[in-house]
């Protein structure tokens, strides 16, 4: 086994077809090739997003070789995400690794990709110290996760329903800003204030709900633009600044709880929300109220990446936990499976 390995790491869970090179936990190259169809759909398509991947992956591979300077004689083992995610795009990337590993004879490393947004913290300085909190916020995901070591993870408290990243983009919907509605909603929000209430869910545990919320949107807009129908168009910035900040608030909340339960002050979130700019504000600012250490990875690695897939299989590398090669793509996993 090689003590300094060369890892190249495939990303294909949902809609971006992304390929690091990693030598040990440093990343040498992280590409990744965005599929923009989707926009005019509202929404990810998965049969549209296999095919893209299908497309895409062997161009990005061979880029990400080129950018790292690395021969692909040179790779020592090849890390793919094993699930959660779509179906088609996992079958793309899980079978390309495969097939890559068999032809170089090099063994294969499975990973979480909710695991893998959690270790994205680990690719850049500053890094946690172990145990920490981690609250990974994306589309299909909302969690608080005790992080004890590398591979070693605790889920404390997850959403019961839907995720803070499906509370944007129906909001998006609603509002007809288009697809991502995330990105659009923090750039209406930054010209507007709160001034609108939306339902807030009453869970005392960690747990959290999303799907009440995106109700309370729903009814409130239906009955503003029936005493008003331009509403919306009058009120746009107001109306995501006050959908931003009750999403904000609810994560915020339960991480303050979370920290109060384990007494644990080393902080980080992760995950494609955590790009959202009043989430990182508010997190900061909270940090440096409760004297936290807070962690937030660089924008690159909070969205879809390989590096992040990378980091963990360099740790199970050293581990030598490997995959057996039937191993099979898995579109439900909790973040302290596989």
């Amino acid at each position: 086994m090689n003590e300094i390995p060369t890892i190249l790491a495939i990303e294909s869970s949902c809609d971006d077809t992304s390929v690091a090179i990693l030598r040990a936990d440093n990343v040498l190259s992280n590409v990744t090739a965005t599929q923009v169809d989707h926009a005019k759909y509202g929404g990810v398509i998965p049969e549209l997003a296999s095919r893209k991947h299908l497309i895409n992956i062997l161009p990005v591979v061979m880029e990400a070789l080129e950018k790292a300077k690395i021969d692909i004689q040179d790779i020592d083992a090849v890390a793919f995400t094993v699930g959660p995610g779509l179906m088609g795009s996992l079958i793309v990337g899980v079978s390309f690794a495969k097939s890559l590993a068999l032809s170089l004879n090099i063994p294969i490393i499975t990973v979480n990709h909710m695991q893998a947004h959690i270790l994205a913290h680990f690719i850049d300085n500053p890094k946690p110290d172990f145990p920490f909190l981690c609250m990974t916020v994306s589309g299909g995901h909302t969690q608080i996760v005790q992080v004890n070591s590398y591979l070693e993870m605790e889920i404390l408290g997850q959403t019961i329903d839907d995720a803070a990243g499906e509370a944007f983009d129906k909001t998006g919907k609603l509002l007809n800003l288009g697809y991502p509605a995330g990105p659009l909603i923090d750039k209406e929000a930054k010209k507007g204030q709160p001034i609108f209430q939306f339902a807030k869910p009453r869970i005392e545990n960690l747990d959290m709900s999303f799907s009440g919320l995106k109700t309370s949107i729903l009814y409130f807009l239906k009955k503003q633009i029936k005493e008003n129908p331009n509403f919306i168009t009058e009120n746009l910035a107001d109306i995501c600044c006050s959908v931003q900040t009750s999403i904000v608030n609810i994560l915020m909340d339960k991480l303050a709880k979370a920290v109060k339960q384990t007494g644990i002050k080393h902080i980080g979130i992760a995950g494609g929300v955590s790009a959202n700019s009043q989430l990182r504000d508010s997190f900061l600012a909270l940090g440096k109220t409760n004297n936290w250490n807070t962690y937030i990875p660089s924008f690159e690695y909070c969205t879809d990446n390989a590096a992040m897939i990378g980091i963990v299989a360099y740790h199970k590398y050293l581990a030598q936990d490997f995959a057996d090669w039937d191993v099979a793509p898995q579109t439900r996993l909790k973040v302290n499976q596989v």
